[in-house]
């Protein structure tokens, strides 16, 4: 039993495809094969059983994924720790998100953290999608992802944590007859003009899901936004009406030409921080998430 037979494992069991896993490590299916069988081997049951779409872990199998991806997370975090103290960059908190919850969620709590440890350095990896930060995530090369809460990312090797629930609100022109009302329903979104939500986003999918499923489809226009600062911009141009979560930061200063109304009856957006393994965390990272942690549900709690 190898190391790299365990990180190919493990990588099978996320994947749940062999030529998934070959075309990442740029070998032959074959190859990734040999890897789980040498574990089979080794261990006397088999781990994996084939699936007419690919393949997927016996419950001996997800034992051992479990414990390897454990072990795995463990060890990485060593490493990482060595060539901090190898380099002398000890200290350094490396975290995945997007542009707009950097601006819109997180900036104060970064100049407070950045003033209580003045020594510790950030490195901030912008993503596009929570997907994409998940991955990241699961790669290794960071330490945090702010992402969007999903059922399913706690069973893909990471750890996720809610911070705050994000009701949701639409953006209309003072001129539009929409601007009159004072609250609107998920039913009331058959009459706007909606501007198409971020494509890849967690967030986006979840809103056009939910429409989809309850049969509200809105008169979508060509407009496609690619976040939510683009969405409240578009909105202001006059080209639809932008459904956007109510981060505070977001909507206390919404722009001249829009009002914001609050729209009942979609699920609110549950957003948060995701680790490999909480209990691996520096403390630097720790009380990273500690700080933007307090400062968003702060606000969102006062902005309530």
């Amino acid at each position: 039993m190898t190391l790299d037979d365990l990180k190919v494992f493990v990588m099978v069991c996320e994947a749940r495809n062999l030529s998934a896993v070959a075309r990442e490590m740029n070998c032959s299916q074959s190859a990734v094969s040999q890897h789980v069988r040498r574990l089979e081997r080794e261990v006397g049951v088999p781990l994996m059983e084939r699936q007419p779409r690919g393949v997927v872990p016996t419950p001996a199998g997800r034992i051992l994924q479990r414990a390897a991806s454990d072990g795995l997370t463990a060890l990485s975090e060593g490493l990482r720790r060595l060539d901090e103290l190898r380099t002398g960059r000890g200290g350094g908190v490396v975290i995945a998100t997007g542009a707009t919850s950097i601006r819109n969620l997180m900036g104060p709590a970064i100049k407070d953290f950045s003033r209580a440890f003045p020594s510790v350095g950030l490195e901030f990896h912008t993503e596009r999608s929570s997907r994409r930060c998940l991955d990241v995530l699961r790669g290794g090369s960071v330490d945090l992802a702010w992402v969007t809460i999903t059922p399913d990312a706690d069973a893909q090797g990471v750890e996720q944590r809610a911070v705050v629930s994000l009701e949701w609100v639409l953006a209309v022109r003072h001129e539009d007859p929409l601007a009159q009302e004072a609250a609107l329903s998920a039913e009331d979104l058959a009459r706007t003009r909606l501007i198409r939500p971020p494509t890849g986003t967690s967030s986006g999918r979840q809103v056009e899901n939910y429409l989809g499923a309850h049969g509200l489809p809105p008169r979508a226009t060509t407009t496609r936004a690619t976040d939510w600062d683009t969405a409240l911009l578009l909105a202001e141009l006059g080209l639809g009406h932008a459904l956007i979560p109510a981060v505070p930061a977001l909507v206390d200063q919404p722009g001249d030409g829009v009002r914001l109304i609050p729209v009942t009856g979609i699920p609110s957006l549950e957003v948060g921080w995701a680790a490999r393994q909480w209990s691996a965390l520096t403390p630097s990272a720790r009380e990273f998430a500690d700080t933007v942690t307090r400062h968003v549900a702060g606000t969102t709690t006062a902005g309530a």
